[in-house]
């Protein structure tokens, strides 16, 4: 999950000019109405991160960038694109196929540009585009802000408008954006969730090692109904500055359940809640975390130098999930001029930590802290701004800035060597605000100028292999950047080899959820969701995709399992406890997991509050 989606994305990424670069798009048609930005701003940001990010609020600013749109709903995302190699000309699309027909957003463009083939040789594929979730498939708010590139925790702030603009992007299908309401966010519930006060006979758990583990300070099991789950354990937050604390971070081992607190990892047995090592401490607020872990279940932690506004956010440590035991530690070096540490993003792929700096990255050896190599700038002004792990390693670039020549790129980068794999150039105008997917490299794109959007998937030597051309409005939740891009900060979408799959807005009744062909860029299919609550997708288990349907007043939230081969009926795997609904609602910036049976979500921001205890995880099981 992520924090709250209010700042827009930094920086792009560039690739090696000895390297063979293709470019996604050409000169931008200035005939074309631009589109608003989607759902999560994705705003290039210019390469200089500012000192320092304001702690960010329980829900996004109106009209701020990742934030939900205000203003009446417009068409969907846009339109499907018009027939041609790439269906339109995206973010890839080759220069001078841009000449697409002026038409307004909300209706389907003229042939031109986009049926064109793109500058990769291929078809043009749909731009970048702005993230769902706050806008079609950009961080959602999803909230593409919280502390990273985009998206808050909450619901993605929709990209609704509709048009396909003749951009050099992936040469494919593009969408335009305007302002609308975003009917997912939700508001922090009741005041019992606010404030869940225990009798005087149970102690509670604040958080920080103390209490019994599994006491249930507000009777959550109260009245439970058959074939509903049980809350297995609650959990109250520490105390927080003020001004706020982030509180990113949420692992699940076999035996424990991790969570990461402004200065402090909490460690939980995964069905009673008793804690299962002493908190870690560390000297300063931990301000980024590894969305991963590794095989043998450590993490690395970083946090601040120092508790001044100009403290780096240098200091790395390794943690055992199992043990909570501490192990190699290291300091990260500043890089060049406006290249410095002050904000850092964290990111796995297999043995190799990368760590990503405003205009550079360095990669360690995982298991002993060794330092492997730099990814610095290359070619003539291209500056790595943001990186994603996991089975695969990408980088992003901001190249040429301020010049006639800025761009995007996109690379595939070797984990232990730090050799380009292959480099995928980005038309100007387009940042890659959020991957989606490394494994198949699923990208958002947005224009912030023309406000459009675009979901491109690349084949694994980097050409276009589709781009989404479906009219309609994506929401996933994605966490907001201040000072990076947190290219992986989306939760509510999943891939496998030949599908994504993304959650609908909810504008009238329940939302859906819908398959999209990484061959065709086309909609396979789409189930809705079985509750008047949106559905959001969790992960792929088999040939099922797992889901969380939100909880609603009068009942808890479900998982439910969706076949992906056949059928896409969701069948339900656990009901949570209506007495627990207003506190599960409540979690307006979350990080959300399904495990071994169990589900379990957690605040990815503190506000600080003192009066009334905050909430900091809650687990449900059978």
């Amino acid at each position: 999950m992520t924090q709250p989606p209010n700042q827009p994305p930094q920086g792009g990424f560039g690739a090696p000019h000895d390297q063979p670069t293709q470019s996604f798009g050409g000169p931008q048609d200035p005939g074309q109405n631009p589109p608003q930005d989607p759902r999560q701003g994705a705003t290039p940001p210019p390469p200089a991160q500012p000192p320092q990010a304001p702690p960010p609020p329980q829900g996004p600013p109106a009209g701020a960038p990742g934030a939900p749109p205000a203003g009446p709903p417009q068409p969907g995302y846009g339109y499907p694109q018009q027939p041609g190699p790439y269906a339109q000309p995206g973010p890839y699309s080759p220069p001078g196929q841009y000449a697409q027909q002026p038409g307004p957003y909300g209706q389907p463009q003229q042939p031109g540009p986009y049926g064109q083939p793109g500058p990769y040789g291929q078809p043009p594929q749909a731009g970048y585009g702005y993230p769902q979730a706050q806008y079609p498939g950009g961080p959602g708010t999803p909230p593409p802000g919280g502390g990273s590139r985009n998206p808050f925790k909450g619901r993605p702030a929709v990209i609704i408008g509709a048009a396909v603009a003749a951009l050099l992007v992936l040469s494919g299908v593009v969408f335009a954006v305007t302002s609308g309401d975003d009917g997912g966010d939700k508001k922090p519930a009741a005041d019992k969730s606010q404030d869940a006060k225990p009798s005087a006979s149970t102690p509670v758990n604040e958080g920080d090692g103390s209490g019994d583990g599994g006491a249930d300070p507000d009777n959550l099991n109260d009245g439970r109904k058959p074939g509903e789950a049980k809350v297995l354990w609650y959990k109250e937050a520490p105390d927080a500055p003020g001004s706020g604390a982030d509180a990113d971070g949420m692992w699940i081992t076999g035996k424990t359940a991790v969570k990461a607190a402004y200065k402090q990892l909490f460690a939980y047995n995964v069905g009673d809640g008793r804690p299962t090592w002493d908190p870690v401490t560390f000297g300063q607020k931990i301000c980024a975390t590894t969305p991963q872990k590794t095989s043998d279940d450590k993490i690395v932690v970083a946090y601040k130098s120092g508790s001044s506004d100009s403290a780096k956010c240098n200091q790395l440590q390794e943690i055992d999930l199992a043990t909570g035991k501490k192990g190699w530690t290291t300091k990260v070096a500043d890089g060049g001029l406006f290249d410095s540490a002050l904000s850092i993003e964290l990111t796995l792929t297999g043995d190799t930590l990368m760590v990503g700096r405003s205009q550079s990255g360095t990669a360690y050896d995982a298991g002993t802290g060794k330092k492997l190599w730099d990814k610095e700038k290359y070619g003539s002004a291209c500056f790595p701004t943001a990186f994603a792990g996991g089975s695969k390693l990408i980088s992003v670039a901001s190249c040429g800035a301020s010049t006639s020549n800025e761009h995007d790129e996109v690379q595939e980068l070797d984990p232990k060597t730090g050799k380009v794999r292959w480099t995928q150039k980005v038309a100007k105008g387009w940042q890659v605000a959020r991957t989606y997917s490394v494994d198949p490299v699923v990208l958002y794109l947005t224009n912030e100028d023309k406000k459009q959007w675009n979901i491109s998937t690349l084949k694994s030597n980097g050409t276009i292999r589709s781009q989404v051309d479906i009219d309609e409005s994506f929401a996933p939740e994605c966490g907001w950047a201040i000072l990076a891009r947190d290219l992986q900060g989306c939760t509510g979408v999943a891939a496998d080899a030949n599908t994504l799959y993304l959650p609908t807005e909810a504008k009238s009744g329940p939302n859906e959820v819908v398959a999209i062909s990484l061959e065709t860029g086309k909609e396979k299919w789409r189930t809705k969701s079985p509750t008047d609550q949106s559905m959001l997708p969790l992960k792929l288990d088999g040939g099922n995709l797992v889901a969380y349907v939100e909880p609603s007043y009068d009942a808890g939230g479900e998982i439910v399992s969706i076949p992906t081969g056949g059928g896409h009926k969701a069948t339900k795997l656990l009901q949570n406890p209506q007495g627990a609904a207003d506190i599960e609602n409540s979690f307006f910036s979350r990080a959300i997991d399904y495990v071994d049976g169990r589900f379990y979500i957690s605040t990815t921001r503190l506000t600080g509050n003192d009066e009334s205890k905050e909430k900091l995880m809650l687990a449900y099981g059978k």
